[in-house]
């Protein structure tokens, strides 16, 4: 999942929001992290979308997988 939110990260035509999710991917790669309440409601977007890319539902889905159960 790193080499690919490190990819994401890197190519110049990945939208913002990708980019974000990309991040908070990276971010959480082994850590102990959680998922802020901005980037949960960006990557719960983009796993709604059916236009979204596969390699943006597979970030988001890790993003939300990662995210704090209590919200």
């Amino acid at each position: 999942m790193a080499t690919i939110a490190s990819n994401t990260l890197r190519s110049p035509g990945s939208s913002a929001e990708k980019k974000a999710i990309a991040g908070s991917a990276l971010r959480q790669a082994r850590t102990p992290a959680q998922t802020g309440a901005k980037v949960e409601g960006t990557a719960s977007r983009a796993l709604d979308n059916p236009r979204a890319s596969r390699v943006t539902q597979t970030l988001a889905g890790s993003v939300v997988a990662q995210s704090n159960r209590k919200r």
